[in-house]
């Protein structure tokens, strides 16, 4: 089983994200948090899954192979939230976040979560994506929920496990897990095909 060839591994999960540091835990991943900065731009000409590869492999390079043990395992991620084709990053203050909530409202847009494992000079990347229905969302509840969650540091300035995932999406077409920034059962499955 893949989990017993993991634990071979000193696996480093290169992301600040407390969710996507819950989920590994859950997963049943021993793992240590280290990350590098990076400047999380791409071209205009990318789609989404392919802005979402280019930065999940972009922070997989800033560690350089003198920093990586032959037992190393890196993990990289980033998540994309993208709405009739635009994409939408994270809101600095709350009028961006409410401008951006206003365009999520009433409609539906992709979550992609582009990953990146490598050990040394080899890379495997993938992708994931979900599909999102929101109900029509009032000012007052946009408010509210900026008021009281501030979700600045979220790709599309929302959290689906937060008050706007329970009385605002109505549906959802993928990993709910994904949403919240780490596709929990493709990962799962690309590590056992990568390590392999």
């Amino acid at each position: 089983m893949i989990l017993d060839t993991l634990k071979k591994y000193d696996i480093v999960l290169a992301s600040g994200s407390p969710r996507r540091k819950h989920l590994l835990k859950e997963m049943g991943l021993e793992f240590r948090v280290e990350t590098r900065k990076v400047k999380e731009r791409f071209s205009d000409d990318l789609t989404p899954a392919e802005g979402a590869l280019f930065l999940s492999e972009l922070k997989s390079r800033a560690f350089q192979n003198e920093d990586m043990k032959d037992n190393t395992l890196l993990i990289t991620a980033d998540t994309i939230v993208s709405v009739k084709g635009e994409i939408l990053g994270k809101p600095h203050n709350k009028e961006q976040a409410s401008e951006i909530l206003r365009k999520l409202s009433g409609t539906n847009h992709e979550v992609i979560t582009g990953m990146t494992l490598r050990i040394k000079d080899r890379f495997h990347s993938f992708y994931a994506t979900t599909e999102v229905y929101f109900k029509h969302l009032s000012e007052e509840e946009i408010d509210y929920y900026i008021e009281n969650y501030k979700p600045f540091d979220k790709a599309g300035a929302y959290g689906i496990q937060e008050w706007i995932g329970h009385v605002a999406i109505y549906r959802i077409d993928g990993s709910y897990f994904n949403v919240m920034g780490l596709p929990t059962h493709r990962l799962f499955d690309e590590l056992d095909i990568f390590l392999k």
